[in-house]
């Protein structure tokens, strides 16, 4: 059953990428940004609700949006595909840090392209470094808050990875406050993994955190230890109390 539940999933995923990829290239000329980005992350939505009822993966979020204190800097948890989908309409518009390579997936990127991203190009790790701070700083201009992932590649239950400073000297070179998002979405939607997990996938928000008067270390240790604290005290996500990163399972004590 478990088998079927992901297949579903995954069919339902791809066909509605590939609609919305392609509703995405169409309004682009014809659609202002504050609409267009609306329009695309309806497919985000969509994902949510067809895990749920495919998979019978849930979520439940502590904490909030702090609409008063936007744009932001918003630096998460990165584990699994499932926080790539959700932050994006959640804490919409963003734009977020990516790899260049994705915008050229057919489809998928289209999409992507279509909300402002910032792309770097990871073979040049200076100038993705200048590209990061220079284009997110625009985009905070813009009234776009900063989609970054800090650990800057995808980290595996249980396991800490090391978060990149480049966050939070933006946040303080832009005056504007950094929002954490802690999660533990791998456990029920593994990376590299077809297979879903039925379970509640905790997201724990924070309130805003000031840059002003920090050094990027500083705060970008705050950030870290908050965000980790946070995941330790979460319950399992998957139904059956097993928490699952590809061939590592950590069982509870």
């Amino acid at each position: 059953m478990l088998y079927l539940r992901s297949f579903i999933f995954s069919v339902g995923h791809a066909i509605s990428g590939t609609l919305f990829g392609l509703i995405a290239v169409i309004i682009w000329p014809f659609f202002p940004y504050s609409w267009r980005w609306r329009i695309v992350t309806l497919w985000n939505r969509f994902v949510m609700l067809w895990l749920y009822l495919s998979c019978g993966i849930k979520f439940k979020i502590s904490g909030h949006r702090h609409f008063d204190r936007y744009p932001c800097v918003v630096l998460a948890k990165h584990q699994s595909t499932w926080e790539t989908m959700f932050l994006q309409y959640y804490f919409g518009p963003v734009s977020t840090i990516l790899k260049k390579e994705l915008l050229r997936i057919p489809f998928f990127g289209w999409g992507l392209a279509s909300l402002r991203p910032v792309a770097i190009d990871r073979s040049s790790p200076v100038q993705a470094l200048k590209d990061v701070k220079t284009k997110g700083i625009a985009r905070l201009k813009e009234g776009n808050n900063l989609l970054i992932f800090p650990e800057g590649t995808r980290t595996p239950v249980g396991l800490v990875g090391n978060y990149a400073r480049s966050g939070a000297d933006i946040a303080i070179s832009a005056n504007v406050p950094i929002v954490a998002v802690a999660h533990n979405a791998a456990e029920c939607w593994p990376h590299k993994h077809f297979l879903k997990y039925p379970g509640t996938i905790s997201v724990v928000i924070s309130e805003p955190i000031e840059s002003s008067g920090k050094d990027r270390k500083e705060l970008t240790e705050e950030v870290k230890n908050w965000i980790e604290s946070e995941i330790t005290k979460m319950p399992p996500a998957r139904n059956d109390g097993v928490r699952t990163q590809l061939n590592k399972v950590i069982l509870d004590k």
